[in-house]
């Protein structure tokens, strides 16, 4: 039998040591949390006095129109001129601008500079209007450096003459609210805001030009930062860079010729669909997508693949506030809006007056119908108005039939031909 030998004040010795250690370690530790707590007190007194700049307010209220697409609409006049101007709203834009032949019309004298833009079709030099106003209902913006540029391409696209575009320089002085379901866009001061509930607030990047993060699926997903661009309308449009080197669009994709428009001029571009768009939160399925040859390099690849246009982006009501880096986006009653699927190959225009056709592409239901460009459309669905938006909606009813009155060489035809769909 082994006999252990018990020492009782050795082992009450130990026990002191050990439990005067662990004392010891529990107030360092209790010692570090005060420290945590009074550091947490003391950053929150700080917030709570802390200088911040004074709360927004609206200066005007501005009711604005809306053509195919989405693309909003701006009316104001320009220095001491009495005429009320169309101003295109365009976060795709890192200026302010003036049609060549309004400021030809008013009388102006921009001066020729060395500076050059660039868009969707083409890059130039441009001259500028320097320290110019502009008058909204209630509000005048001081000290604008407009560029000059042929918007006549814009006209005869939408039907109403487009005397400018405004973008980042005077987008970036104020918070713009923009109401879609009123059709108000509100002016506001620089300043603290609180947004208001049921949006969502990105936090794109600003520099001029607006970037969002997005992500885009087809068979499969890929993520990539887009234009956020109210000036297009359009859902998405993406350089075939982007879809040939992200392979995320399969090759044998049905896809249809389509022209577009935009600075510089006219250029061709495929129409299909893109099963998924993701942009924050929210989801659009089948959503109608352009392909482009990007030669002037507009979307920076593989800066961005693309960009977003107002055909999505008019189904929120939205905040702007670039001072903070701040697009605040509140879904509206257009939010479930079909998306517009229809095909028929056909651009129409508008040139003084008249509506013609412009391209009319190869295989297409209006060259199966036997349309040609430059014949004058006289009626669309025995709608004899002569309203380019009314004609073009009408031509946006896949798998319907459309009754075209045409006149060619002064001999007045009928032609009837279906709508495709591009789904």
């Amino acid at each position: 039998m082994l006999l252990h030998h018990f020492d009782r004040n050795a082992c009450l010795s130990t026990i002191a040591i050990a439990a005067g250690t662990a004392f010891n370690h529990m107030r360092k530790y209790l010692y570090c949390i005060a420290c945590c707590i009074s550091c947490l007190a003391v950053s929150l007194l700080k917030g709570q006095e802390e200088f911040i700049q004074p709360p927004s307010r609206q200066l005007t209220q501005v009711p604005f129109t809306q053509l195919t697409g989405g693309i909003v609409i701006l009316h104001a006049k320009l220095g001491t001129s009495p005429d009320t101007l169309n101003f295109i709203l365009d976060t795709g834009s890192s200026g302010i601008s003036l049609d060549s032949s309004t400021a030809d019309f008013l009388g102006l004298k921009p001066e020729p500079t060395e500076r050059t833009i660039r868009g969707i079709a083409g890059i130039r030099k441009v001259s500028f209007l320097y320290n110019q106003q502009l008058h909204f209902p209630g509000l005048t913006v001081d000290s604008l450096n407009f560029h000059i540029n042929d918007y006549s391409i814009l006209t005869a696209v939408y039907g109403e003459r487009i005397d400018g575009i405004i973008g980042y320089s005077l987008i970036s002085r104020y918070i713009l609210k923009i109401d879609y379901d009123s059709m108000k866009m509100a002016i506001c001061t620089r300043g603290t805001i609180r947004y208001p509930r049921g949006g969502y607030l990105l936090k794109p990047t600003i520099n001029m030009l607006v970037s969002q993060p997005m992500k885009v699926r087809d068979e499969k997903s890929i993520n990539s930062r887009f234009l956020y661009d109210m000036g297009a309308g359009l859902c998405m449009l993406y350089s075939r860079d982007f879809v040939e080197d992200s392979n995320f669009i399969s090759k044998k994709r049905k896809r249809w010729i389509k022209e577009g428009e935009g600075l510089g001029g006219k250029i061709d571009m495929e129409l299909l669909v893109t099963k998924e768009v993701k942009l924050g939160p929210f989801r659009f399925r089948n959503v109608p997508t352009y392909i482009f040859d990007d030669e002037n390099n507009i979307t920076s690849y593989p800066y961005m693949g693309g960009l977003i246009g107002n055909d999505i982006l008019r189904r929120f009501n939205t905040i702007i506030n670039y001072e903070k880096g701040d697009i605040y986006l509140m879904p509206n009653k257009h939010y479930i809006d079909q998306f517009d699927y229809s095909y028929t190959g056909l651009e129409l225009y508008m040139v003084e007056g008249i509506i013609i056709a412009g391209d009319v592409a190869k295989g297409s239901p209006a060259e199966a119908a036997g349309i040609k460009e430059g014949d004058q459309i006289l009626s669309v669905n025995k709608n004899f108005s002569q309203n380019l938006n009314q004609y073009k909606i009408a031509l946006q009813a896949p798998n319907e039939k459309i009754k075209i009155i045409i006149r060619r060489d002064g001999e007045i035809k009928d032609i009837e031909f279906k709508v495709k769909s591009i789904i």
